[in-house]
C-alpha cells in the first residue's frame, strides 16, 4: 500500500508537465506523443498514476466540502465558501471551476488508452494492459460525473482533438445523453475491473466502485433539479436543442433504488463496526473507526493521496490549528438525542438550558457540567462535534492538551474554551465563530499542535452512502417496501440509534414523513462529507428556505467577564449569518474564458 503511495507522489512532478493541453487547446501534445512515454512500464504507469493525481481536487479541493450549506462555517473571510454564501460569484470570479481540470484529465485518459499497447509485452503483460484500460474507462466517467453534478450537460467528447479542429462546433450535449455516456463507461469498465483489490492496490476502482458512480448519478437523475424541473425549460442549445428533459418520469427513482441495490448486491462492503477488530460493538468506536480505520469494508471508493495533517489540524482549536472548519447550531441541533427522536419533538427529554448534574452513560458521551444542550445526544453527535468544554481531540499528552487551556483551566484535560475571553474565544480570534468545531475523522493518534496525523484515505464513496441512496430511491418509487425499514435501519444500528419502527412508527408506509427520516439520517450520517448535504440539497431543489439560509451558532460575542465555562450568556442560540441564495446556484456556473473559447458552449441557466 505505501509503495503504491509514493509511486503516486513521486509521479504528480512528471504529469505536472503534460497539463497543459485543455481540450480546445490548438497547442501540439509535445511530450504526450513521445515514444519515450511508452516505452517501459514505469513511464506508463507513472502517466496513469497522474490522471489519478487529480481525483481529490473535485472532492477535497480546499474547504470545498465544508462551509457551503447551513451545516458548517468557514471562519476565515474571503475563502471561495464564503463568497458562495454571499453571492460573490460569477462566470468570471468562478468558485471551485474545475471545468478545465477535468477535460484535461478526460484527454488523459485517451491519449493513455490510444498508447498503452505501445509499450512492449516484456515490460507490462496484456492483462495488465487491458486493467489499465479498464482503470482509465472509469477515470474518465469519473471525471465525467463530476461534470454532470457541479455544471450539468457536459460537452461529450470520443477521443483527443487535433490540431485542425474546429473549436467552435463543440456543444453540450443533453442531460440524458451524458448520463447514459458516464453509465456505459462505468459499465465498460466494471466489466474488467474486480471486486476487491490485494493491499498494494488499494485506491484503485473496482467493480462496486464503478457500480456506486452510477448509482449516484442515477439518484440525480430521478431527483427534482433533473426530474422535469420547469425552470430548465429554456435550458437548450444554441441550435433549440433541449438540454433537460422536460417531463417528470417517476420511473427514474425505481432505476436509483436498482442501481443502489446493486452495489449492495456484491455482498462485498458492510458497515464497519468495532467488531472487525476484535472488540465488543461500540457505537461511537464504530462510527469514528469508519473513517480513521483505513482500507476498512465500508469503503467503496477513496483517494490515497489526501493530507491528513491539515484536516486535523483546521478542525482544531487555537492554538493549536486554524480553527477554520467550524460546525453551526444548525448541524448540532440535526442531531438526535440517544433515544433517537430529533429535539424539536416533545417526548424526547432534550434540554436546551442548564448545565448537566451527572455524566453520560458512556466514556464519550457528555461530562458534569457540560451544557444540556449537549447531554444525552446520539453517538455520532459525539464523534462529530466539538463544542465548548469538551477535550480536544488531537493531542496526545497531557502537556500537548494543556497548550489549549488557559492557565486557570490547565489540568490535562485540554477543554476546548470557546466562550469570549478563552483560549479560542472571539477576542482571541477576533472573527465570527458559531462556537463548535468538526470533530468527525479527526484523529486521537496525532498532534494538531505539531502538525501530525496517522495516515488514512480520503473516501470518496462508501457503503453507508448508498444505503441511503437505496431507501431514499425506494421511498419515492414503492414507499411500502420492506427494505426501506430494514436498510435505514442498519444505519441507525451501527451508531447505536433505536429502529425507526420503534421510535416512529407513523413514518412507515407515510411516503412523505418517511422522506424526512430519511433525509434527516443522510444530513446526520453524511454530516461534512465531500460537500453531500449540498448535492442533496441542490439535487432535491431545497435550498431557497431558511433552513438552509439561516445559520446559527451560540453566543460568541457575548463577555463572559472570566465567569469561563460557568457563562450561561455564551449557550444563546444565536444568528450568524443569513446565506444568499439564487436558483441559478443549484448549477455552478461556467467559466467565462471557457465560453469565449467555444461559441456554441452556453452557459447555465441564470448565470
Amino acid at each position: 500500500m505505501k509503495k503504491n503511495i509514493c509511486k503516486l507522489l513521486l509521479i504528480l512532478p512528471l504529469f505536472s508537465a503534460f497539463l497543459s493541453c485543455h481540450y480546445l487547446d490548438k497547442q501540439p501534445d509535445s511530450l504526450l506523443s513521445e515514444d519515450l512515454v511508452w516505452k517501459t512500464r514505469k513511464q506508463a504507469e507513472s502517466y496513469l498514476y497522474g490522471i489519478y493525481g487529480n481525483i481529490i481536487f473535485g472532492e477535497n479541493d480546499g474547504a470545498w466540502q465544508l462551509g457551503t450549506t447551513e451545516e458548517s462555517y468557514i471562519t476565515i473571510p474571503g475563502t471561495a465558501a464564503r463568497k458562495i454564501n454571499d453571492g460573490n460569484w460569477s462566470p468570471s470570479t468562478t468558485a471551485w471551476d474545475i471545468w478545465g481540470t477535468c477535460y484535461t484529465n478526460i484527454r488523459s485518459t485517451f491519449v493513455f488508452e490510444n498508447n498503452i499497447d505501445k509499450v512492449p509485452s516484456q515490460e507490462l503483460s496484456d492483462d495488465l494492459k487491458r486493467q489499465y484500460k479498464a482503470e482509465v474507462k472509469f477515470l474518465r466517467g469519473y471525471y465525467y460525473w463530476n461534470l454532470l453534478k457541479r455544471y450539468g450537460p457536459f460537452i461529450k467528447l470520443d477521443g483527443t482533438l487535433g490540431l485542425n479542429e474546429d473549436f467552435n462546433k463543440y456543444s453540450r450535449a443533453p442531460f440524458d445523453t451524458c448520463l447514459n455516456y458516464v453509465n456505459q463507461l462505468m459499465d465498460d469498465a466494471a466489466a474488467v475491473l474486480p471486486l476487491t483489490w490485494s493491499s498494494s492496490w488499494y485506491g484503485k476502482p473496482t467493480k462496486g466502485a464503478c457500480l456506486s458512480i452510477k448509482a449516484e448519478a442515477a439518484l440525480l437523475a430521478a431527483s427534482p433539479l433533473w426530474n422535469g424541473n420547469p425552470d430548465f425549460a429554456g435550458f437548450k442549445n444554441k441550435d433549440g436543442r433541449q438540454l433537460a428533459p422536460t417531463d417528470v418520469q417517476a420511473s427514474k427513482w425505481a432505476t436509483a433504488a436498482a442501481a443502489a441495490k446493486a452495489v449492495i448486491d456484491l455482498g462485498v462492503y458492510k458497515l464497519y463496526t468495532n467488531e472487525d477488530d476484535g472488540e465488543q460493538f461500540d457505537p461511537f468506536k464504530s462510527y469514528t473507526g469508519t473513517f480513521l480505520t483505513p482500507w476498512n469494508n465500508e469503503i467503496i471508493f477513496s483517494c490515497a493521496n489526501w493530507n491528513t495533517n491539515y484536516w486535523d489540524h483546521d478542525c482544531t482549536a487555537l492554538p493549536g490549528g486554524f480553527q477554520l472548519f467550524a460546525a453551526t447550531q444548525n448541524a448540532v441541533d440535526a442531531y438526535y438525542t440517544k433515544d433517537g427522536k430529533w429535539i424539536t419533538d416533545p417526548t424526547s427529554n432534550y434540554q436546551e438550558t442548564g448545565f448537566a448534574n451527572a455524566p453520560g452513560e458512556k466514556s464519550w458521551g457528555h461530562a458534569t457540567g457540560d451544557w444540556n444542550m449537549y447531554a444525552n445526544r446520539e453517538p455520532r453527535f459525539y464523534a462529530s462535534i466539538c463544542y465548548n468544554k469538551r477535550p480536544v481531540i488531537a493531542a496526545p499528552t497531557a502537556d500537548d492538551r494543556n497548550r489549549y487551556s488557559s492557565d486557570g483551566n490547565k489540568n490535562g484535560q485540554g477543554r476546548i474554551e470557546f466562550y469570549y475571553r478563552g483560549a479560542s474565544g472571539r477576542r482571541v480570534l477576533g472573527y465570527a465563530f458559531p462556537g463548535y468545531l468538526i470533530a468527525k475523522g479527526v484523529s486521537p493518534a496525532g498532534n494538531s499542535y505539531a502538525w501530525s496525523s496517522p495516515y488514512r484515505p480520503f473516501i470518496i464513496t462508501r457503503y453507508a452512502g448508498i444505503l441511503l441512496d437505496y431507501v431514499e430511491a425506494l421511498n419515492e418509487s414503492n414507499k411500502d417496501a420492506a427494505d426501506i425499514v430494514i436498510y435505514l435501519n442498519m444505519i441507525r444500528a451501527r451508531s447505536g440509534v433505536p429502529p425507526i419502527e420503534q421510535v416512529y412508527p407513523a413514518a412507515i408506509g407515510n411516503q412523505a414523513e418517511m422522506r424526512k427520516h430519511i433525509l434527516r439520517e443522510r444530513m446526520i450520517e453524511m454530516a461534512f462529507e465531500r460537500g453531500d448535504n449540498w448535492w442533496t440539497r441542490a439535487r432535491r431543489k431545497d435550498m431557497n428556505n431558511d433552513n438552509f439560509k439561516k445559520v446559527y451558532g451560540m453566543n460568541f460575542e457575548a463577555d463572559d467577564n472570566d465567569q469561563g465555562f460557568g457563562y450561561t450568556g455564551f449557550y444563546q442560540r444565536t444568528l450568524l449569518q443569513t446565506r444568499y441564495f439564487d436558483k441559478k446556484m443549484y448549477l455552478f456556473p461556467i467559466s467565462q474564458s471557457e465560453i469565449v473559447r467555444d461559441t456554441l458552449l452556453v452557459q447555465n441557466p441564470g448565470w
